[in-house]
């Protein structure tokens, strides 16, 4: 019989997620390839002689600090070593990456410049605006959840009076329909026209962009729900609102989160454009400031911004997806 080796897990569904080869050797090959990338930096010479190393060179190093600090984490987490193992050649990759790309920019100046920086100057305008990204960063976070939460909770009802009740159906299906296919950037002449400021209209199109899919998914959810459910409530004495918060809903919560996060995405394209029209503040404000002044190691910085935000924030969501659906643990990814 073949010996179970440690990262071995008896959950058929995590070793499904977690499938990469499991092996301390891509592990370290993705640390040595930002070791690799420091190096080169270090020795050959620059070309483009304006631009600030330092700053650069500080990132690989906490990269490569931060590497080390996860692997003795998981040395005492057999589960998240083999999540750590899983991105391990993904990260030799990006490493790689960095390498070609800090050569043939910064270091030898083959690809044409301004509109392909190196790396080294993206980092160093980046912190040179530290302050000023910060506040666009923090003026676009603004926007972006008080459109977001807006159409969120007001997709979540009407998605729950069309799934359950038919009048409601009736009159806002087609509502939704026609409104969906409609790209939310497309009403942006509308709202502008319409609302008193860029602020306002950045919310109204944000708020368009997550209310239609989240409303969708959430009336899909419901009206998938098995009648037999409501039977058996039924049964045993449950009334309507029993019927709604304790079987529709909480069967319809995966189809929520997935409009949820559908949402999300569209959110965030409204934002950018909704700041780069009329605004005054925010990452896509600053986007559409850097292009004009022909500066594209600023408008990579802000995008590397915006994707990072947009990382972290499907990561609470799906935190916070996999605490509401824990139950699902074991049956789906």
């Amino acid at each position: 019989m073949k010996k179970q080796k440690w990262y071995e897990s008896p959950v058929i569904a995590e070793d499904t997620v977690y499938w990469k080869p499991k092996s301390e050797i891509w592990f370290w090959a993705s640390v040595i390839s930002f070791v690799a990338a420091l190096a080169e930096n270090l020795v050959i010479p620059s070309a483009e002689i304006n631009v600030q190393q330092n700053p650069y060179r500080v990132f690989l190093t906490v990269f490569i600090l931060v590497l080390c600090l996860l692997y003795l984490y998981a040395l005492k987490k057999p589960e998240y070593r083999k999540k750590l193992y899983h991105k391990s050649q993904f990260i030799f990759v990006g490493g790689i990456i960095l390498t070609l790309w800090d050569i043939l920019t910064t270091k030898t100046a083959l690809l044409p410049v301004p509109y392909f920086p190196g790396f080294a100057e993206i980092i160093q305008v980046m912190y040179d605006d530290r302050i000023l990204l910060l506040r666009s960063t923090a003026y676009s976070m603004r926007l972006f959840f008080v459109g977001m939460i807006t159409g969120t909770a007001l997709g979540l009802a009407t998605g729950t009076l069309v799934g359950r009740m038919r009048q409601w159906d009736y009159w806002l299906s087609p509502v939704i329909k026609i409104s969906g296919i409609i790209p939310a950037v497309a009403w942006l002449p509308v709202a502008l026209l319409v609302f008193p400021n860029s602020f306002v209209t950045g919310v109204f199109l944000i708020f368009i962009s997550s209310w239609f899919p989240v409303s969708s998914m959430m009336a899909s959810g419901i009206i998938a729900t098995s009648k037999t459910y409501y039977e058996v409530a039924k049964t045993l004495g449950a009334d309507e609102k029993f019927l709604l918060f304790k079987v529709a809903i909480p069967n319809a919560m995966p189809s929520m989160f997935t409009g949820i996060m559908t949402a999300t995405a569209f959110s965030f394209t409204a934002l950018i454009v909704s700041e780069m029209v009329g605004a005054k503040a925010g990452l896509g404000f600053y986007i559409n400031w850097a292009k004009g002044w022909g500066i594209y190691s600023k408008v990579y910085g802000a995008i590397i911004i915006i994707a990072v935000e947009f990382s972290l924030i499907l990561a609470l969501i799906n935190g916070l997806r996999a605490y509401v659906l824990r139950w699902q643990k074991g049956i789906l990814k």
